[in-house]
């Protein structure tokens, strides 16, 4: 019975994911971070069940990357493509009290425009990830590429950093076509570049050994009660350059 348990909470990760599309297509992309969120903590649980538990079995792994694939995939995706399209609308201009509630229009009369499918990089670039990583077995104590779920959550940020802090200045970086240009572009890259990133995998609690993953935490604390949202971004940009800094960022063949 108990090996059923880790993949039973996988699928509270993948059901999580598939709440998160259906909100990210209505554009009420607060609660698509939400779902997001959820599914991404029921990654972890379930990974941290099948290690208590002693289940690790095959089945479970390929479950794992196929939630993930939804959950960190398709959903950045599809709010990327949001994002893209409000960029080109102007409808943030509408206020909050009309955010996920956009009249998408152009000259064809689609209900979209043709540079947001670019926001679809990320979910094809999260599964050229996802692949490599079901197949590398180097991949324990360290990532190669940024893991899907830390490149979801700077996606979702995003939206979250518009409806809560509604700052006019980062409303308008963020809603600028170049810098979601940027931001495809970049995740791309970073889902599948050749370095070599830390995992949040704690063998034992003592701090030798886990100097790295100690200042990580505590950094990204303080980060979050600090800048809120905005500290998304920043956590990911200090775990790349703690990798970096740490020599587990080394570029592999």
């Amino acid at each position: 019975m108990k090996q059923h348990i880790p993949n039973f909470i996988t699928l509270l990760n993948l059901f999580s994911g598939c709440l998160a599309v259906i909100f990210a297509v209505q554009n009420s992309l607060d609660l698509a971070a939400l779902f997001v969120g959820l599914g991404i903590f029921f990654d972890f649980l379930d990974g941290l069940a099948a290690r208590v538990l002693q289940v690790k079995s095959e089945i479970g792994v390929q479950l794992d990357s196929l939630a993930d694939m939804v959950t960190s995939g398709l959903v950045p995706g599809i709010v990327l493509f949001q994002l893209f399209n409000m960029s080109q609308t102007g409808g943030w201009s509408d206020g909050l009290s009309n955010f996920g509630i956009l009249d998408f229009m152009n000259s064809n009369n689609l209900s979209f425009y043709p540079i947001s499918l670019i926001g679809f990089l990320i979910t094809l670039s999260s599964a050229v990830r996802l692949a490599k990583f079901n197949i590398d077995e180097d991949q324990v104590d360290s990532f190669i590429g940024l893991p899907t779920p830390a490149n979801a959550l700077l996606i979702l940020s995003l939206p979250l950093i518009l409806l809560y802090h509604n700052n006019d200045a980062l409303n308008d970086i963020i809603l600028n076509e170049w810098f979601l240009l940027g931001i495809a572009f970049l995740s791309t890259f970073l889902l599948n570049a050749k370095i070599k990133l830390f995992a949040l995998k704690f063998k034992n609690w003592q701090f030798k050994g886990n100097e790295v993953r100690y200042l990580f935490l505590i950094g990204s604390i303080v980060l979050l009660f600090t800048l809120r949202f905005l500290a998304v971004p920043a956590i990911i940009a200090f775990y790349v350059l703690l990798s970096l800094v740490a020599g587990k960022g080394k570029e592999v063949a």
